[in-house]
Parts: C-alpha cells; structure tokens; sequence
C-alpha cells in the first residue's frame, strides 16, 4: 500500500519553514553551523542550533515543557490545517503519532537535577515527564486530543527513519488511516559530551568522506509529516520503499564491509519494486567519522557500481541524531516538491580532498539538478549505532 507523504513541516539550523530551508538547503549554505562554547568543557565546537524564536507550550501543559517539545510545536503549526482536515476526515482515534528522538527533554532533566544536587531540591519547573523518550508522541497526541496510538522510537541516528517506516506499517495493518510521523532532537551537554567521549567531534565543520575527515557536528530539527494513504498533492510525494538492518557488528562501530548498509538499501529498492538505475539521488549519512564514511562508501560503491548522484548533508544541518532520518528525507521531500521549481539538489560541501582508499562517488556540485521527468525517486541513508540501518526511497507515485 502507498504511503503518501502530503504535508510538511520542519525546522532546522537551516530554517523555520520548508522554503526558509529548501532555500539554504539547495544554496550549499554553511553558515548555520557556528562554533560555540559551553557545551564541552574547555571547548568551543561547531554546533547547528535553531536560532529562531519557538512558539510557546500551551499554559494548561506547562508540565510537558521543554525545548524538544517547542521545536516539534513550531513543526506541528506549520501543517496544522492539514493536521485539522485530516481529523474532521478521519477522526481522532483513526490518527496516530509516531516519532524518533534520542534526547526528549533530557536537557531540562539534567539541569534539574543538577539543581537538587546543589540545592537538595528540584526547580518549580521540573517535572520528571519532560525527559521520558515518550514525551514528544505524549505532547503531540495531548495537544491535538488525538487518541489513536502514539509512541517513540529510540534507535540512536535511525530512529526518525524508523518511525516513517512504522508509520506506514500502521496503515497498512488499518490501525490508522493518517499518521503524524518524523522526528525531534535539541541540542544537549549529555549527547555533545558522550560523542565527545568517544573522541567523535569534530572541532571545525564536518567533511564528510574528506582524506581530512575528522568528525561529526552536532544539531538539532523537529519534523513532521502527515502520511496517509491517500495523495492531496502534486506531484503525489510518498515514501515508496523502505529498508532495515541490523548487523550488530560494533556497539558503536559500523561494519568496515559495509552489508549491514547494503542490505538495507537494497531492501528498500525491494520494497519499491525498483533497480539502483532509478534512483536520482542518494542522501548519505555521511557523519565525516572515520569509519562511518568509509564503509558507507564501499556498500555505495557495491550497490551503484554505474554511480549515483550523491552528497551529505550534515556540514549545514549537523548531525541531528534521532531527527537526522527524517530531516533528510524531508530534504529529499523538498527536491522534488512543487517549490523547487528548479529542480535542484543538495551539494555536497567539502574541502574536495578525496580520499584515494575509498571508491570515488558521483558527489552533488552546486547548480546540479535532478532529472525533471517523472516519476523521480531519491534515497535517503541513515545508520545507527549497534549496526541499526534504515533506507528510505522518497518520490513522486506515478
């Protein structure tokens, strides 16, 4: 069954709406990634925050507040309508909210208790609901007094791409007829600090499958989509295949062959009923980790051995961690949408220092464009920590 992918909101480091970002986006804009201090000891590191003022967490929910929530709060207002028409359609115990995110309100958490820890007492604002991995599905679901099910999926850097996949899952099972689906990470000390732990961040901007590759850039989205089955669009957007693996290889190592990410691209493809010719272009995760790049490079190289256009992302959005699947698939939402009128596709920004160990790919430069003939498919690439692999296929439904 079709999955249709028919609104959009989102908010990034790179904007706070689909055209704000599309346009910084598809211009191979860095200058959203900003060095900052206080968020590692002793260091200043290049983080993607969200500058942009957030809407406010109703008064009656004051308990539920937190950043997280905020961000998905300014994504949800930006599709509200549809949201609204999707529930005098369908009815609220026919739409569910299923979301990935790896901090939920851990950030307010931490400096509660570092308040009791100082002080012998919680802040009056604490409530210890705002760090549970559920928070964002609880929100979401509570402020639109939806009733039909909603939860979190918390698989590290694929958990948004699995919530799509989940997403679709409950349609085609009839659980639901619309899902509120994607995903939500706020910048923390407790994630900046834990991948500082593992000697992963990088002190200047990612670059990506550079020979100087040196590590990740943290930041932060909340995204939304509202799936149903069936299209109130053109072109009709949907999420036409989807993929997963898990090749548990490393707790935190990716397998250097690859087939963890191999298989779960080619599973996507499977899904779609597509070959590796029809795909336009291919999200990389692309974390400019040592590891991460090289063997993503090799499982590309494996399953494109014609090429295909590709690029990362993350030297203008950052890594996002638990929105990072969904991000990307909006990005891929946003190339081919009615808005991108000039068909264009994300750059790949690096210092163009290949390195000459890793297969060469076919990299995105600024002005390349996507085939404008219909039906266009893109791929989006997202890997988790425990070797968890996602693959998701966005396009136009002929």
């Amino acid at each position: 069954m079709t999955a249709y992918l028919n609104a959009l909101g989102l908010i990034c480091a790179l904007g706070h709406d689909r055209s704000s970002v599309a346009r910084t986006l598809f211009a191979g804009d860095t200058s959203c990634m900003r060095a900052e201090t206080g968020w590692i000891a002793e260091r200043s590191v290049p983080v993607a925050a969200i500058k942009h003022s957030l809407p406010a967490i109703p008064a009656a929910m004051a308990q539920q507040s937190s950043r997280n929530n905020q961000l998905l709060l300014a994504a949800a207002l930006q599709i509200e309508p549809q949201i609204q028409e999707a529930i005098s359609r369908y009815g609220r115990g026919r739409i569910g909210v299923i979301l990935g995110t790896s901090t939920s309100g851990i950030d307010e958490a931490s400096r509660g208790i570092a308040t009791y820890l100082k002080d012998n007492s919680f802040p009056d604002d604490y409530d210890y609901r705002q760090q549970e991995l559920s928070a964002p599905a609880n929100f979401l679901a509570t402020w639109l007094d939806l009733s039909g099910p909603a939860y979190v999926i918390s698989t590290a850097c694929t958990s948004s791409a699995r919530a799509l996949l989940s997403a679709r899952r409950l349609l085609d099972m009839n659980l639901c007829d619309a899902v509120l689906c994607g995903g939500v990470d706020s910048l923390c000390k407790l994630t900046l600090n834990g991948f500082s732990s593992l000697e992963a961040v990088s002190d200047e901007r990612c670059n990506p499958f550079s020979i100087n590759r040196n590590g990740i850039n943290i930041g932060e989205a909340a995204v939304l989509f509202l799936m149903t089955r069936q299209a109130s669009g053109n072109p009709r957007i949907a999420l036409l295949g989807a993929g997963s693996s898990s090749d548990a290889h490393h707790i935190s190592a990716p397998d250097p062959t690859g087939l963890g990410a191999q298989q779960a691209m080619q599973k996507a493809l499977d899904n779609a009923q597509l070959h590796p010719r029809d795909i336009g272009y291919l999200n990389l995760h692309g974390t400019a980790t040592t590891h991460n790049d090289s063997m993503e490079c090799v499982a590309v190289d494996t399953l494109f051995p014609d090429g295909v256009p590709c690029s990362s992302t993350k030297p203008m959005s950052g890594h996002t961690l638990g929105a990072a699947g969904a991000l990307e698939a909006a990005f891929c939402w946003l190339a081919v949408s009615p808005e991108n009128r000039a068909n264009q596709l994300p750059p790949h920004v690096w210092d163009e220092q290949a390195d000459t160990a890793l297969p060469t790919l076919a990299w995105v430069k600024q002005g390349d464009t996507l085939h404008p003939t219909a039906p266009r498919r893109l791929m989006s690439n997202s890997f988790a920590f425990g070797g968890n692999n996602v693959s998701l296929i966005i396009g136009e439904q002929a």
